[in-house]
């Protein structure tokens, strides 16, 4: 496979976009050739536009990386797509249901390389807890919890992006909640809500609570509150031989009759840089661990009922 350097575009230069910019520039695998964002310019030597649609038009653009609000995701990327170019995008897939589909859709008609930014695609400990699934170590599985406490919403690096405090784009159930059942999905297949409830304060959710399971009945437990308390992420997979609970996004504890153990990872953590590396893979054909539209969807309808069977 030719390994030539992959002509890459970014769409949107708020926290991730900023993020993986600086990732890219000095990536090896990656020339960036134009950023957009309507107002941020791009930092140092990167060339820079307010229209993003440049980006997605550049004939010499081969890969685009999205980050701009959610509500644009479908737009750029189907046209990027049917461009001929490689999409990376950050989540949740679309915000629109009908959006998502189309994404979907427009990457199998045109095979396309697509690829979503979920955080747990490639953590170390993601990876392990899959491996201990398969390997038959956690016994049967009997359930899966997601806790999340956030002290304030949004989160203080996400404050200038006014979008994510909003009920239209924002909350935490898109912004978070999204990658731990992204990593449900994965590990034991499409999940279907039973029983969702949400809160709202001025804006986004305050409170979210919601009972859901795997195609082999397996519950999966979401529980999020914006309340006083440390900031926490948590979710815990429940086996007759041993449990698995991952914290502070990469952290793995193993479950069982002594108690919760951490167990020592080997390997890189998994982080935007790998992603960035598995995103170059997928460009040159080869297997990666990146999650891609079609599990996006997935996530986005599970997310999207929540809010959907809320009262206005």
């Amino acid at each position: 496979m030719n390994q030539h350097v992959i002509r890459l575009g970014v769409v949107g230069l708020g926290a991730m976009g900023s993020e993986m910019l600086s990732i890219a520039v000095d990536h090896p695998e990656f020339d960036v050739v134009l950023a957009a964002d309507p107002a941020r310019p791009a930092p140092g030597s990167v060339p820079y536009t307010p229209d993003a649609w440049r980006v997605i038009d550049h004939p010499g653009i081969e890969a685009v990386y999205i980050a701009s609000p959610p509500s644009t995701h479908a737009a750029y990327a189907v046209q990027a797509m049917r461009a001929g170019k490689a999409v990376f995008c950050e989540k949740p897939l679309a915000v629109d249901l009908d959006d998502g589909a189309e994404m979907v859709a427009v990457a199998a008609d045109v095979d396309a390389v697509n690829a979503l930014n979920f955080v747990l695609s490639d953590r170390a400990a993601a990876i392990e807890v899959g491996r201990a699934l398969r390997a038959g170590e956690a016994g049967t599985v009997l359930g899966v919890d997601v806790q999340l406490l956030f002290p304030q919403w949004p989160r203080l690096f996400q404050r200038e992006a006014g979008w994510v405090a909003g009920r239209q784009q924002g909350g935490f159930l898109r912004e978070v909640a999204s990658h731990f059942l992204f990593l449900s999905d994965r590990l034991l297949g499409p999940l279907t809500p039973s029983h969702t409830q949400v809160t709202y304060g001025a804006a986004a959710e305050t409170g979210a609570s919601g009972l859901l399971a795997t195609a082999g009945g397996v519950p999966v437990r979401v529980s999020g509150q914006v309340a006083a308390g440390p900031e926490s992420y948590e979710w815990t997979l429940y086996g007759s031989q041993a449990s698995y609970r991952i914290t502070e996004w990469g952290r793995l504890f193993k479950g069982g009759e002594s108690g919760w153990r951490e167990v020592t990872l080997d390997g890189t953590r998994g982080d935007e840089q790998t992603r960035l590396t598995e995103f170059a893979s997928a460009v040159r054909g080869k297997p990666t661990t990146l999650a891609d539209f079609a599990a996006g969807l997935r996530v986005q309808r599970v997310i999207e009922s929540f809010h959907s069977r809320a009262a206005n």
